[in-house]
């Protein structure tokens, strides 16, 4: 009768242990919850950047509509302009998790919205903020946006040791030595990276910008992938903290919350990403890129389908030279 006994508690405990393991993320869900919700989103309120004229959404625990955002990064060093070193329109399919990365490198010749000029897309952010450069974004795609997200990479490469580095696709090493660089190398096939080797492969400009917007496009769909690793959720307000003032959105911290948890419990995220290729040229001797106008024609199409909710999945388009990660 015992030796039966232990033989049901031994199974019991190994079904348990089976059902935690099949359904981790979603007992993870349920502890952050618990533990560490409220602390997540009062973090998340300091971070929260309304821009003018935006309104306050209904509240919606599950984001079945497609919604895009502008994606900012900036390499901003202490004695230089606020810029934006990456501008990516993300279109974001909650219901199948799935990305839209569409990636215009910073040198790109646009009418900056608000200036009553043409210049870098990248100097949009620097003469008039995430409003001035998502104005100018939307004007140059033909597309509203629905958010805007900025991270100042310094802050990103905190969280990247914070969550104890990151996986990156380097064959070779790359090695930044022109003279007016700052000069490092990030050696090759390592099997985890840390922030500063991670900053330094998106800083990587001896290239080209193209070269160096598809590292970008890389380097953060990595650490999307690595944060949503169920080991990383306890560390989650703890990376908030370090984000601190390197992190700023318009998206409600609740939205956020939700929308994590959310594509956390749902299927892998599938990210696929597009870049505005286009020519070199100058100008009154300053480099710029002229987009092809075939390039931004295919990423409109491609927005305008992504961001229809009657559009299946199979019927999502993709590029023909497939940049998926």
């Amino acid at each position: 009768m015992k030796r039966k006994t232990l033989y049901i508690a031994l199974a019991a405990l190994v079904l348990i242990g089976s059902l935690g393991y099949l359904f981790r993320a979603q007992l993870a869900v349920v502890a952050f919850d618990l533990f560490m919700s409220d602390k997540v989103e009062s973090s998340l309120e300091k971070s929260y950047k309304p821009l003018k004229g935006d309104k306050t959404p209904e509240p919606v625990v599950l984001q079945s509509e497609p919604f895009s955002v502008m994606l900012l990064g900036s390499d901003q060093r202490e004695d230089e302009p606020a810029r934006s070193d990456t501008m990516i329109l993300a279109v974001v399919r909650p219901k199948e998790s799935n990305v839209l990365l569409v990636s215009v490198p910073r040198d790109t010749y646009v009418d900056i919205v608000g200036k009553g000029k043409k210049d870098k897309i990248t100097h949009a952010f620097a003469f008039g903020g995430h409003e001035m450069a998502k104005d100018t974004m939307e004007a140059f795609l033909d597309e509203k946006i629905d958010y805007y997200a900025s991270v100042n990479f310094q802050g990103l490469k905190d969280v990247v040791d914070a969550m104890g580095g990151v996986e990156l696709p380097i064959g070779k090493d790359i090695v930044n030595k022109g003279k007016d660089h700052e000069k490092f190398t990030v050696k090759a096939n390592k099997p985890i990276y840390t922030g500063e080797e991670a900053l330094n492969y998106v800083r990587y400009r001896e290239d080209s910008d193209f070269n160096r917007t598809k590292r970008q496009q890389v380097f953060l769909d990595a650490a999307a992938k690595r944060l949503m690793q169920v080991d990383q959720i306890s560390k989650v307000p703890e990376l908030i903290d370090i984000m601190g003032d390197n992190f700023q959105t318009n998206m409600q911290p609740k939205f956020i919350i939700d929308l994590a948890k959310q594509l956390l419990t749902g299927g892998k995220p599938e990210m696929t990403s597009f870049t505005i290729m286009g020519e070199g040229m100058r100008l009154n001797g300053i480099y710029y890129n002229e987009a092809d106008k075939e390039d931004v024609k295919l990423a409109q199409q491609m927005i305008d389908n992504w961001m229809d909710p009657a559009t299946p999945e199979d019927q999502l388009m993709k590029p023909e030279k497939s940049e998926q990660q």
